[in-house]
């Protein structure tokens, strides 16, 4: 007969340990014993006597600990039932700690089991203090798988809800197809893509389209306004900082460059940039590492890299306010959004579209636009796109009287600014008038144009931004 264990009852009492554990063995001997030593200890102790029960055992998931033997049939010390079991208790509970118990230990053995995810490995007759030390190390490891599961489950629900796609690509004209095809094609691979385009024909949209059909959709899609970022704050924003780097840092920060660690990081705007913050950048993007500020360990991020703008980067690298390389390293796939009027097929689309969802946000149900009005749209050119397009139906729907949209509803001007020639009644209307002439005779290039205007870039940034608002 196998030697079940030497009792030596040393514990004092204590607080009861709130933790479910399942004793299976064909040794009643065993299962009395162990009862009797774990019941002190913890809350819930069953056992099995047969392993076949296993199978029908409910709420395996809750168990926190197996002890498990590892021979059931007389005359058999292979270990193979106790380990086909292990793998039967895993497939239900895979959080669950299993210690194997067995009269015949070997090395070899305590291996294999402990590959195939057993937590510990117990040999009988035991020590009754040694095992109640591994039993509380299993829990304790029981309490950290689960931990961690659940903040991978909170992760992943956190992803999805900053990866909610609230916009959609709306349209089927041919512009538009095409663009969509291409973006299908690259989306697939992680190469860098630089998306161009008028201000408001829905860049954003397009790099979110990349993410969603990407094999990183599952991860997050940081999306950071170039523009908008100060020059004095861009490496602690990017690339993160240490704390006590500089006086406002009171602790570590990571950068956007980490936060999109294994997804997609969108750079908008990046025509804005200085040539400083340019080289800056292309360090990071070239070695696909970050150093934080006030350290000199660099981190290794993977990320897939899309950029945007409206500027012609082509044109920029020409007048030196452009990095020739930058371009090259973003621009591995070029995608150029088309204006709403070249996507004359979209216009009533998008139009009806907006005109839902304004109607519902203001309870204006049953709205509809008559035919004059629809002329009125399809002939505009729509120098601001889909976002003017969005803020005229916005503006229509709330102030409608009747259920028609008419001509008049919709308050359109013939060009997006007024003419240099026009005299301006504001002084607001003469900023604009100032800020549009310089713009155009810098061909869309902000630099040029803030250098012309006396400001800085940021500043005229932030002024077509809260035009366009």
């Amino acid at each position: 007969m196998r030697p079940i264990c030497r009792f030596n009852f040393l514990f004092e009492p204590k607080a009861m340990i709130d933790a479910k554990i399942l004793v299976i063995d064909d040794n009643k001997s065993v299962l009395s014993a162990l009862e009797i030593l774990l019941q002190f200890e913890y809350k819930s102790v069953q056992s099995l006597f047969n392993p076949n029960q296993i199978s029908s055992f409910p709420n395996m998931q809750e168990i926190d600990i197996v002890l498990l033997d590892m021979n059931f049939s007389a005359g058999v010390n292979t270990g193979n039932e106790g380990l086909f079991w292990l793998n039967e208790i895993k497939k239900k509970s895979p959080h669950t700690s299993v210690i194997m118990m067995t009269a015949y230990g070997a090395v070899d053995l305590a291996v294999t089991a402990l590959k195939k995810g057993a937590t510990d490995f117990v040999l009988k007759p035991w020590n009754n203090e040694r095992l109640m030390t591994t039993v509380r190390s299993a829990y304790e490891l029981r309490k950290s798988k689960l931990e961690i599961h659940n903040l991978k489950e909170k992760e992943s629900n956190l992803k999805q809800v900053i990866n909610e796609d609230k916009n959609f690509i709306i349209g089927q004209s041919k512009a538009l197809t095409s663009v969509l095809n291409l973006v299908a094609k690259v989306a697939k691979t992680d190469v860098n893509v630089l998306i161009t385009g008028e201000n408001g024909t829905g860049k954003e949209l397009i790099a979110r389209e990349l993410h969603r059909l990407s094999s990183r959709k599952n991860e997050v899609f940081i999306n950071v306004d170039m523009g908008s970022i100060a020059e004095n704050l861009f490496e602690s924003e990017l690339f993160g900082h240490v704390k006590g780097s500089f006086t406002d840092a009171k602790e570590d920060r990571a950068g956007k460059f980490e936060a999109a660690h294994q997804g997609t990081l969108f750079l908008d705007e990046i025509g804005n940039l200085s040539l400083q913050m340019q080289a800056k950048l292309l360090s990071s993007i070239q070695n696909r590492s970050v150093v934080r500020v006030g350290s000199n360990k660099p981190i290794n991020v993977d990320i897939r890299l899309i950029c945007a703008t409206n500027c012609n980067l082509e044109q920029m690298v020409v007048d030196g306010l452009f990095r020739e390389d930058l371009l090259y390293r973003i621009n591995t796939i070029h995608i150029e959004v088309p204006p709403l009027r070249e996507r004359d097929d979209d216009i009533l689309v998008l139009a009806d579209f907006f005109l839902k969802r304004f109607a519902h946000k203001y309870d204006k149900l049953g709205l509809r636009i008559n035919n004059l009005a629809q002329e009125k749209l399809m002939e505009y050119t729509w120098p601001g796109n889909i976002r003017e397009l969005q803020h005229t139906m916005e503006r229509a729907v709330i102030l409608s009287d009747g259920n028609v949209l008419k001509p008049s509803d919709f308050l359109l001007h013939a060009k997006p600014m007024q003419s240099f020639g026009d005299e301006p009644k504001t002084l607001n209307e003469m900023e604009q008038q100032m800020i549009s002439r310089a713009l155009d005779q810098h061909d869309g290039n902000y630099s040029a144009a803030a250098d012309q205007l006396g400001i800085s870039r940021q500043t005229l940034y932030n002024k077509l931004k809260k035009k366009n608002e």
